[in-house]
């Protein structure tokens, strides 16, 4: 009966699934309640003792480093924009990649604000942002948001699309609106949420063009 019981137990996780379960089940926690979070938080949501957490990372800050590193990660976002497909109309196409965009957003700087609640440096978290602990950073955006921006260039059909600049410059014209349309300081005015009318403005302005004509 023992060497059932033995059978029936999942195999021992590596060192580094147990981190990558660590680091899943600590991004909620640090988006809900900030960098305060204790290790003992984390334990629980993770089901596993407390120790365990410090087995496989060497301190908080490592821990912290790691759920960075994984809040970047736009490969979801990408696969999901890549889904997405040219056969719907263009508006469609937009609004379902704004989606995906302002939701990687959202968590990214999430995680980002929750760092700094924690008192890590901006220059440890631009070193994540960028590529790791060996390699120095690198200039320009993270390699992770120059994935989202490629994923939601292929979004446009220049071919059939009647596009008035290139794909490339739409994007970068679109992308600067989500991005300002996702900051929550204040001073900046309510956002938008419904990604449809983001589309919108994008691709039709902000001025009523029947109300504009009926003054000519």
């Amino acid at each position: 009966m023992v060497e059932d019981e033995k059978r029936r137990r999942a195999p021992a996780m590596s060192q580094e699934e147990r981190r990558a379960a660590i680091v899943r089940s600590t991004l909620p926690l640090l988006i809900e309640h900030g960098g305060t979070v204790s290790t003992s938080q984390i334990a629980a949501a993770a089901g596993i003792a407390e120790g365990t957490v410090f087995r496989a990372f060497k301190d908080k800050q490592e821990l912290l480093l790691a759920c960075m590193k994984a809040g970047m990660n736009s490969e979801e976002e990408v696969a999901r924009i890549a889904a997405i497909g040219l056969d719907a109309p263009l508006q469609d196409r937009l609004t379902e990649g704004v989606r995906a965009v302002s939701g990687y957003l959202d968590r990214v700087w999430g995680v980002g604000q929750a760092l700094r609640s924690a008192g890590l440096g901006p220059d440890a978290m631009q070193q994540r942002m960028h590529g790791d602990d060996e390699k120095p950073r690198e200039p320009g955006p993270p390699p992770e948001f120059i994935r989202v921006s490629e994923a939601m260039t292929g979004l446009f059909d220049e071919s059939t699309d009647n596009l008035r600049i290139g794909a490339e410059r739409a994007v970068r014209m679109l992308l600067s609106l989500v991005f300002s349309n996702r900051l929550r300081a204040t001073g900046f005015g309510e956002s938008i949420e419904d990604p449809a009318e983001i589309v919108d403005l994008f691709l039709h302005g902000v001025t009523d063009r029947e109300e504009e004509g009926n003054h000519r």
